[in-house]
């Protein structure tokens, strides 16, 4: 409850500072400071210590790995705005504003990793939604930055209905919305009221691939991603996507099994289905950016394998990957946005011309591509680890193996254009203390590389 009313509070803090404090830099000060006293806040609930205490009549429900979660996605919220304050601030005249919807996106995310109703569910989904439609069409001139918004909103409003009529089918066939598991009939082997449980379950299933954009409910993401502005969409890319997975996770570790034999069809359809489609059109982009918008759904369908089985490796796994993907990306945005041109001809040279730079770039793409001695590569053997474990079968792990290895083309494409091809790199003004925040990250991905107990021991203090 902490980390809820701190993000709603600080959100009508940065609303009001917009007019009160006419200086973005003091702006972006306030918002640090108070993504700093929520990471406080939340760490202190995690100890034992509520400075809010409401009783939420059971409508949420509180674990360590939901407030672990918290806790790494306020950290990576802090580092984006660390990063790219500067950015922000070109969007508009009113930074302040956006650092108010990072607050309330915030606030939707501690509700997605605590909720124990699926009322608090749908409150949770649209709070963070709103305003994620908000910045996407914040580039009011821009017109392709205004049709991506109107995407969203459209395919946002199509999900959540959706996902509406998934839970009132549930709460025909339970007469509740709690999270309980389904009571199996011993003769049988199937649940109470089995059809109107497992159609509301599929309904959920759809809407919740539809918010990590996984295939084929992922129509929205490339158009989305390549429309907002670079800035954004690497908030949205990144922190949106580990908690909508930590939402999907929590529902169908408490209700998969009235789906039966029919769940392992239904999610390993979606993984394969997600890996084809991410993989093989992010290799034929010609656009850096829109070529990320595709790995990003390739990383959803590694991110999908948490969701087999219960093993400690899933949530290991889960927790190392959004960590690794997320800073990853985050430093990754954050190179692209110094660049004029979005194209992968706009890095020819940039190793010659600025050597620090293409490196940490280098050690960015090498993460997600799964390279040994990078965060990406445990984060990977982790998911493989929970996929096995799973029960999932041998056939699947193949599979997976394969796409990590098509990902490897169309991330080394770049990473070949920076370092064997002459010509001018399209790189705009870079200040020295910005390529040095990004060697920070680069920092942190080797580090989880060599030590991924560092991050994961941390779940079960």
């Amino acid at each position: 409850m902490n980390a809820i009313i701190v993000s709603a509070l600080m959100g009508v803090i940065m609303m009001f500072s917009s007019w009160i404090f006419n200086n973005a830099r003091l702006q972006k000060i306030i918002a640090l400071f108070g993504l700093l006293f929520l990471v406080v806040a939340n760490l202190a609930q995690s100890n034992g210590v509520y400075t809010f205490e409401i009783d939420s009549k059971g409508m949420l429900a509180y674990t360590s790995l939901g407030l672990y979660f918290n806790t790494i996605l306020f950290v990576l919220t802090l580092i984006y705005v660390w990063i790219n304050g500067e950015e922000i601030e070109k969007i508009g005249n009113h930074s302040a504003d956006f650092y108010a919807l990072f607050f309330f996106i915030l606030c939707g995310v501690s509700v997605l990793t605590s909720f124990n109703n699926l009322l608090m569910l749908f409150i949770g989904i649209e709070i963070l939604s709103i305003p994620l439609y908000i910045l996407t069409g914040s580039d009011k001139k821009n017109l392709t930055s205004n049709e991506a918004s109107l995407k969203y909103f459209l395919m946002g409003s199509f999900s959540t209905g959706i996902l509406l009529l998934g839970i009132t089918f549930i709460y025909g066939a339970t007469g509740g919305f709690h999270l309980e598991p389904p009571i199996i009939n011993p003769k049988t082997g199937l649940t109470n009221e089995h059809f109107l449980l497992s159609a509301g379950l599929i309904l959920i299933f759809v809407a919740m691939n539809f918010k990590v954009s996984a295939a084929p409910f992922h129509f929205w993401t490339p158009d989305v991603y390549d429309g907002a502005p670079t800035v954004f969409t690497s908030f949205m890319a990144t922190i949106v996507k580990v908690a909508g997975f930590v939402a999907y996770i929590k529902i169908f570790d408490a209700e998969a099994i009235a789906l039966g034999f029919a769940w392992r069809l239904l999610l390993g359809f979606v993984i394969i289905a997600t890996l084809l489609v991410g993989n093989i059109t992010a290799v034929f982009q010609r656009s850096v950016k829109r070529m990320l918008a595709y790995s990003s759904i390739a990383q959803a369908g590694f991110m999908l394998f948490a969701l087999y089985g219960t093993s400690s490796f899933n949530n290991e796994g889960l927790i190392l990957y959004a960590v690794a993907y997320s800073v990853a990306t985050i430093g990754l945005f954050a190179v692209l946005i110094k660049m004029k041109d979005y194209s992968f001809e706009s890095f020819n040279g940039l190793a010659k011309k600025e050597p620090l730079l293409a490196f940490v770039t280098t050690v960015f793409l090498f993460s997600l591509a799964g390279i040994p001695l990078t965060a990406g590569f445990f984060a990977k053997y982790y998911m493989l680890n929970a996929l096995l474990l799973g029960g999932a079968g041998l056939w699947l792990l193949i599979i997976a193996i394969l796409f990590a290895a098509v990902s490897i083309s169309y991330y080394f494409k770049l990473v070949q254009a920076m370092y064997f091809i002459s010509g001018e790199p399209a790189l705009g003004e870079i200040k020295k203390s910005y390529i040095h925040k990004l060697v920070l990250l680069a920092v942190i991905i080797i580090v989880l590389g060599v030590f991924p107990s560092l991050l994961i021991n941390y779940l079960y203090y």
